[in-house]
């Protein structure tokens, strides 16, 4: 009885998930209760910017086809609002509303130097919105760049910890049977487990999602090349 409570475990007793955390050191416990909170947020940002990006591409390519449908952008502007939807529509209106202050004044039109500082402005709303929504898209990327590259290492904290009062229990008792190494060792490499579990996901997940939100942005940016060049066109045409 002595030696087994030295060593934290009877012999007989269970080797679940849960009986390995009710019975690890305090520190070890509260090491896997980072890693699980950890994974849990990760999964949350994983679904929630998964499904985010899935909706917005299907609301880009919606767009894209009401805008190269041949309609008037005016009408167009007017059904989606000062206030779309999703990123898209938002750098389109940021064109469009600062075309219309400026189609308030003729000289704006007229003078070739007041257009070009038009065109400018033009193409500075649309980047501001591009790079807008994009850090809106990108929030908490950083937390599973994070979690991919230290959960591993919180993990490992805990094993070597729980490892080290194993030890220490197996010198006091002077038993090195398994029975008395065995639960301590387990419950030590289950923080490991929890790091890998919580680090796998978050670096798979980042990868994937960089990767996709790269391509969206990519989207973004040759909408605003080409909304900026066929707003430059009509500007001139409209200038000459």
């Amino acid at each position: 009885m002595e030696v087994t409570a030295l060593a934290g475990v009877a012999p007989e007793a269970s080797m679940s998930v849960w009986s390995l955390f009710w019975r690890a050191d305090v520190i070890v416990k509260l090491v896997m209760l980072i890693l699980v909170a950890a994974s849990v947020w990760c999964w949350a940002i994983i679904f929630d910017k998964s499904i985010r990006l899935r909706r917005l591409r299907g609301q880009a390519e919606e767009f894209e086809e009401s805008f190269w449908s041949g309609g008037s952008l005016e009408d167009l502007y007017d059904r989606i609002g000062r206030d779309p939807g999703h990123a898209m529509a938002a750098v389109f209106a940021a064109a469009m509303e600062e075309l219309r202050r400026a189609m308030q004044r003729q000289d704006m039109i007229s003078d070739d130097r007041l257009r070009a500082g038009l065109q400018q402005r033009i193409h500075q709303a649309m980047q501001v919105t591009v790079d807008r929504e994009m850090d809106r898209l990108e929030r908490y990327m950083g937390f599973l760049a994070t979690v991919g590259s230290t959960a591993p290492f919180i993990g490992l904290f805990g094993t070597v910890w729980g490892i080290m009062n194993a030890f220490t229990a197996i010198a006091v008792s002077r038993d090195t049977s398994l029975t008395v190494v065995a639960p301590g060792i387990a419950e030590a490499l289950f923080a490991t487990a929890l790091g890998l579990l919580a680090a796998i996901p978050a670096v798979v997940a980042y990868n994937k999602l960089s990767t996709d939100l790269d391509r969206y942005g990519s989207r973004l940016e040759a909408f605003s090349a080409e909304f900026h060049s066929l707003l430059s066109r009509q500007l001139d045409e409209k200038g000459g």
